[in-house]
C-alpha cells in the first residue's frame, strides 16, 4: 500500500519558476513516449510536431477571478482574503489570514462598496463568509482583487493575463488550469491546421489544489469537491473519437478530473454539470484519457499522486529526477510535461 511518503522528492527552491516564460510557448517540454520508455527534450511549440491529425485536445476554459482581497476587520486588524468556492450569490468559501482573528460574526470591509460577514468556521481551518455589495460583485472584484497567484511564487505578477490561459472563458477559478498557460493563439492555429481537434470543459480550480496529503495513508485523505461543465459538443466530440480510435489527451489535470468523472466503464461521456471529488492516486484503471498534458507539482501533492497513477509513481520521480537534472522549471510557472 502506497503512503504520501511514498511521493516525496527534493527539489531545488531555484528551479521554482516566479514568472512566467516569455513567449509562452517557448517553455520546456518533457515528452515521455509510454510504450517506447523514451524521454525527449522539447520545447512547448513542437507540440505540433509530436501530436498528428484526429488527436483531441481536451482544454480546460475557466477562467480566473481576481480572489484574492484586503481588508480591514472592525477591530482595526488588516485581514486576507482569498476566495476558494462559490456556495451562491453571495455566500464563498474562503482562506483567510491571519486566520485567529476572523471567528464567526466577525465583519471585514474591503472598500465603500464591498464588505463581509465571517458566517462559521469550517472544519479544515476556512471560513464561510457572506458578501456585502453595492453594484456587480465581479465587477468589484476587477476593481480592487489581485491574481490569487500560489504562496511558492513571491514575485509580483505584472500582467494578469499571463495567470489566464488565452482560450479562458468562464470566470470561476481561484487557481489557473496551469497546463494550458503555455499555449498561443499561433500554436493553436498550427495544431488546428494539422487536424488536431479540441473540445473543452470548464472546471473551476478551488485553492485545495495546493493543498498537502497531510494523511500517512493516501486513502485517508479529503478530496476538495469542485463544479465542471462537460457540455453537448465536446461529450459528443470525445465519443466519436473514442469510437474511432483516436487519442484523448487532456490538458492538465483538471480536464483529466472531469473527463473521468464523467466516464463510463467504456470511456464514453455524458453531458454534465456538478461538482466532483474525484481523486485519482494509484492503482486507477483511466476511463477516458490517452494522454496528458501538465506541469510539474508539488511533492505529496494530489496531482503528482494523479499523474503517477496515469504512469507509475516509479516513472513519474524518474522524469521528475530527468527534469531537475536538466533544469526544467517548476510549478506553475513552470515548463511541461507531454505523456502519450
Amino acid at each position: 500500500m502506497l503512503k504520501t511518503t511514498d511521493f516525496y522528492y527534493e527539489l531545488p527552491e531555484e528551479l521554482i519558476a516566479q514568472t512566467p516564460i516569455e513567449p509562452r510557448d517557448n517553455a520546456k517540454l518533457l515528452y515521455y513516449v509510454r510504450h517506447r520508455q523514451g524521454i525527449f527534450d522539447k520545447r512547448f511549440y513542437n507540440l505540433g510536431e509530436i501530436l498528428g491529425k484526429g488527436d483531441l485536445l481536451v482544454v480546460n476554459d475557466t477562467k480566473v477571478l481576481p480572489a484574492r482581497l484586503f481588508g480591514v476587520k472592525d477591530t482595526g486588524a488588516k485581514v486576507e482574503f482569498l476566495l476558494s468556492k462559490r456556495i451562491n450569490l453571495t455566500d464563498w468559501e474562503i482562506i483567510c489570514k491571519p486566520a485567529k482573528r476572523l471567528q464567526k460574526g466577525a465583519e471585514v470591509v474591503f472598500s465603500p462598496r464591498l464588505s463581509a460577514t465571517i458566517l462559521e468556521v469550517l472544519e479544515d481551518g476556512g471560513r464561510l463568509v457572506r458578501f456585502k455589495f453595492d453594484g456587480i460583485f465581479e465587477d468589484i472584484l476587477h476593481s480592487i482583487g489581485e491574481m490569487p497567484l500560489p504562496p511558492y511564487i513571491r514575485e509580483k505578477l505584472k500582467d494578469r493575463d499571463r495567470y489566464q490561459t488565452v482560450y479562458a472563458k468562464h470566470e470561476g477559478s481561484s487557481a489557473a488550469p496551469t497546463a494550458g498557460l503555455h499555449f498561443t493563439p499561433a500554436l493553436l492555429q498550427r495544431l488546428e491546421e494539422k487536424g488536431v481537434e479540441f473540445a473543452r470543459v470548464c472546471l473551476n480550480v478551488g485553492l485545495g489544489t495546493f493543498m498537502p496529503v497531510k494523511t500517512d495513508a493516501i486513502e485517508s485523505h479529503k478530496m476538495h469537491s469542485e463544479y465542471f461543465v462537460l457540455g453537448e459538443t465536446a461529450a459528443q466530440k470525445i465519443n466519436v473519437a473514442k469510437r474511432e480510435g483516436r487519442r484523448v489527451i487532456a490538458v492538465g489535470t483538471t480536464s483529466v478530473r472531469a473527463l473521468e468523472s464523467a466516464a463510463d466503464e467504456c470511456g464514453f461521456v455524458k453531458p454534465f454539470a456538478g461538482e466532483t471529488n474525484i481523486f485519482i492516486y494509484p492503482p486507477y484503471k483511466f476511463r477516458a484519457v490517452d494522454g496528458l498534458i501538465t506541469n510539474f507539482h508539488l511533492p505529496q501533492s494530489t496531482l503528482l499522486m494523479l499523474v503517477s497513477a496515469f504512469i507509475s509513481r516509479e516513472e513519474t520521480l524518474a522524469l521528475y529526477a530527468h527534469a531537475i537534472e536538466n533544469r526544467y522549471r517548476f510549478f506553475s510557472f513552470g515548463d511541461a510535461m507531454l505523456i502519450l
